[in-house]
């Protein structure tokens, strides 16, 4: 899922250049549905086809998984796209999708494939309208993608560069980040020790109370200047949110109203986070990026976060979000007050 948009798509060639503007890169291998017309909970939805054309029961799978999606969230009308560079696997698809969308009482407005240079329709029943040699188009003009780059919205040529841009920055960067973290992890255990030698749980919780507190100043910080956390403060975030409390104190400042703002922050510290400290920023990134709608960015953030922490838990959560196509507006914002933290 990706976030709300009204499309004003006059011709199917409309049609593909809103796509890659909806889901921040251009599909390949790819099925995409989009919401048309009214709906309770308007999505728009990607999932990546199989190999074989064959695999009839993966396809009937990947469509009536969609089809759950439109109804779950009462959308009432459709336009698929087929990504495929094979005829047989646009027929099959197009051919499932078509006839489960019309058992769970969704219109299909508009079926056409494409295989990335030209564009064919589709007859009633899904199958691809033989005879039609294609119709070419060119997106980098059309006015929907100019529209899109004057308005800023960044959008990647594929999924894989999506993915990449939460890759690290460079290892001299990562290095000063993860020196700052060794500092700020060394002040935690100077200021847990005890002076005649265990460990003072007093002075430990009130040191991680201390950092809970300077975390969500430094995050309202940035949310009232969006400027990038230098070296010092990024590597003595990472170590905060390792606690799972303090976490939860950055994770309670994300809302509807300023998600946008938070992509900006965690997407930054994910790329400056050395791997052993990534997952929760990334966990925090694919919250704010499913909240703010951005469910293609979601999915990499909480791909990323998984690479190094199969189990963290708020990713998986987020994973679940978007597997179950539950929209944002479901979501009650946590209370700062009730942090475990600074209450318990």
């Amino acid at each position: 899922m990706t976030s709300t948009k009204t499309l004003r798509a006059k011709c199917p060639t409309d049609l593909l250049a809103c796509v890659p503007t909806l889901l921040g890169f251009h599909p390949e291998h790819s099925l995409v549905m989009v919401t048309a017309g009214k709906a309770g909970v308007p999505v728009h939805a990607r999932v990546d086809l199989p190999a074989d054309p064959d695999a009839h029961k993966e396809i009937l799978d990947i469509a009536g998984g969609l089809a759950d999606v439109a109804s779950r969230n009462q959308v009432g009308e459709v336009a698929i796209v087929v990504y495929a560079l094979d005829p047989f696997l646009s027929t099959a698809v197009g051919a499932a999708m078509t006839k489960v969308l019309a058992e769970a009482d969704v219109t299909v407005l508009l079926v056409i494939s494409t295989d990335g240079r030209c564009w064919r329709s589709h007859e009633a029943d899904g199958s691809l309208r033989e005879g039609d040699p294609g119709t070419p188009y060119e997106l980098a003009s059309h006015p929907l993608t100019v529209e899109a780059v004057v308005e800023g919205r960044v959008v990647h040529r594929s999924r894989g560069a999506l993915r990449a841009s939460l890759a690290p920055i460079d290892t001299e960067v990562l290095e000063a980040v993860r020196h700052s973290a060794d500092d700020a992890a060394d002040r935690m255990l100077t200021a847990a020790k005890h002076p005649s030698g265990p460990m003072d749980t007093d002075a430990a919780r009130e040191h991680l109370v201390a950092e809970g507190r300077w975390a969500q100043s430094r995050v309202r910080r940035f949310l009232a200047d969006q400027r990038a956390l230098d070296v010092k403060d990024t590597g003595r975030l990472l170590v905060a949110v390792l606690s799972i409390e303090v976490r939860d104190v950055a994770w309670a400042e994300i809302r509807r109203d300023n998600c946008r703002t938070h992509v900006d922050l965690w997407r930054d510290v994910v790329r400056r986070s050395p791997s052993e400290l990534v997952a929760a920023p990334a966990a925090l990134l694919a919250f704010a990026a499913w909240l703010a709608g951005d469910g293609a960015l979601a999915w990499c953030a909480v791909d990323r976060c998984q690479e190094v922490d199969s189990r963290y838990s708020l990713a998986n959560l987020v994973g679940q979000a978007l597997a179950g196509a539950v929209s944002p507006s479901v979501w009650s914002p946590l209370d700062s007050v009730d942090l475990s933290l600074f209450t318990g």
